[in-house]
């Protein structure tokens, strides 16, 4: 077993317990948006088990991962309640199960939700954009994508928010997936998603700094406005009315503010789009 330990008198206790792991030592680090930032490194005492606590209400909120040193990790929520993850070495993500913890388990079941939502809504949309109204497999395709969203937002705002001011609530709530209205035309519904797009993400929560909710929201709220037939200068000028849009909602919180505006700065000067960055430092 592996033990790192930081003890307290009032302390809130983590476990993962690592099946077939040899005597790998680990580090703590901490989610800040697309980084994650080391904290404290792990002392190997016995194999296969990570024990350490994090002094009651020390701790920030937020996204943590244990990074291994045969490179593979663990990701969890810290909500302030204590935690035990069980998983194989050999398959850590399909094998991960979370045995205490219920903001791990919400935050894994989101993780699932999300991907089956996005990948069968695409799908559907797809269908429903190509094939013929007057047929009844469309009746049915309609259903079955109305069904699906229905589904999702049951989980988003009854499941999710049992405790609705824990962090995995507010998290989840922020990041949702935006779903379109599949009753407009196909050809009003990318500025309906753009109209949409942030209104559930609270920019006033500084606590999701330490997640990647903002950077998330961000990217699926650029791709909107992203289109490869128009020239860089054009497609830079689309991108700064989505940085006004995403700036000016990010204001009401310094922190977040800042936060957000280092962020797409960060982004663009990877892709070169040097345009842009001079025009949030300009203006923001």
């Amino acid at each position: 077993m592996v033990i790192f330990c930081l003890t307290e008198i009032s302390s809130q206790t983590i476990n993962i317990k690592i099946k077939d792991l040899n005597h790998e030592t680990g580090q703590l680090s901490y989610l800040k948006g697309e980084n994650f930032i080391k904290t404290d490194s792990i002392i190997p005492i016995e194999q296969g088990n990570f024990h350490f606590t994090f002094p009651k209400n020390s701790a920030h909120l937020g996204f943590y991962r244990l990074i291994l040193t045969n490179g593979k990790w663990v990701d969890f929520v810290n909500d302030d309640e204590d935690i035990t993850i069980t998983t194989d070495v050999n398959n850590m993500q399909d094998s991960l199960s979370i045995v205490k913890s219920e903001s791990n388990k919400l935050y894994y079941q989101f993780l699932k939700l999300n991907k089956q939502y996005k990948v069968k809504t695409d799908l559907l949309q797809f269908v429903l954009a190509k094939y013929p109204k007057d047929d009844e497999y469309y009746a049915v395709t309609k259903n079955k994508l109305l069904q699906l969203q229905k589904d999702y937002a049951q989980f988003v705002y009854i499941t999710s928010q049992k405790n609705p001011q824990s962090f995995i609530a507010r998290y989840i709530k922020s990041v949702q997936i935006t779903g379109t209205d599949i009753n407009l035309p196909v050809d009003k519904q990318l500025a309906y998603l753009k109209a949409h797009c942030l209104d559930k993400v609270d920019y006033n929560d500084d606590d999701l700094i330490n997640s990647d909710a903002f950077t998330v929201k961000s990217i699926e709220y650029l791709t909107l406005f992203r289109n490869p037939q128009l020239s860089k200068e054009m497609l830079e000028k689309e991108f700064m009315t989505a940085v006004d849009t995403i700036l000016n909602k990010a204001k009401v919180n310094k922190l977040v503010y800042q936060h957000v505006t280092e962020y797409l700065i960060d982004g663009f000067k990877k892709f070169g789009f040097d345009q842009i960055i001079d025009y949030i430092v300009d203006n923001y």
